[in-house]
């Protein structure tokens, strides 16, 4: 065991993919096929995605939200984790990167579990908590942009069952967290949160290192 996180070389991240990622072809093609856009690399990582599938298993999860589905690499990673009968409700404001989410979960035959909402995402959040779904979901997670991510999360606290699970990517964004002299308004709004979350009794913590950092806040 290490005193600290071992920092992955590109030799060891290669070998680190090839044992520990059980990716199917389909999430294979799609992660391909997005990487050749130009906003490609957006994309969660597929040990994020395998991660997300062991933790709702563990959980036994039936009912998730996503919040930005991108081109739905990360809601196939949940939606195919969830039971027969679960639901996974998904917020997203790209009619084009909806489409191509859609069309990846339709021939993975997992439709029927989803559910997609093109909105700005505080407004299906403030729409579900109006319709009675408060202190109902399992898991929930939050990659969307940065400026509303404490609106999220507070609606995703209200949302989420005492013992749910809310997941925040993008926590340590490319090390521009740690850097005092980046100001740039989606580093302030992520420092924030983090430091938030940190002193935040509402809720039990982990950070990790894992993808660009993902923090784990599981709801008391």
């Amino acid at each position: 065991m290490s005193h600290t996180t071992l920092p992955l070389s590109d030799r060891l991240y290669e070998y680190y993919q090839a044992v520990a990622t059980r990716e199917t072809e389909l999430l294979a093609a799609l992660r391909e096929e997005t990487a050749k856009r130009p906003d490609g690399t957006i994309q969660i990582s597929p040990e994020v995605g395998q991660f997300f599938g062991l933790l709702i298993e563990l959980m036994g999860a039936q009912k998730a939200l996503e919040i930005g589905v991108f081109t739905g690499y990360s809601g196939l990673c949940i939606a195919q984790a969830l039971p027969f009968d679960g639901k996974l409700i998904a917020c997203e404001i790209n009619q084009d990167h909806a489409k191509t989410a859609l069309r990846y979960w339709r021939e993975a035959g997992l439709e029927r579990k989803i559910e997609i909402h093109i909105a700005p995402a505080w407004e299906t959040l403030d729409t579900l908590l109006e319709n009675g779904h408060a202190n109902t979901f399992d898991f929930l997670f939050i990659d969307a942009d940065k400026e509303n991510l404490d609106r999220y999360y507070e609606r995703c606290l209200l949302l989420a069952r005492p013992g749910g699970l809310i997941a925040i990517d993008n926590v340590l964004w490319k090390g521009r967290v740690a850097d005092p002299e980046d100001v740039d308004l989606d580093t302030q709004a992520i420092r924030a949160l983090n430091e938030k979350i940190h002193e935040d009794a509402r809720v039990s913590l982990s950070m990790i290192p894992i993808g660009d950092g993902l923090t784990l806040a599981r709801k008391r």
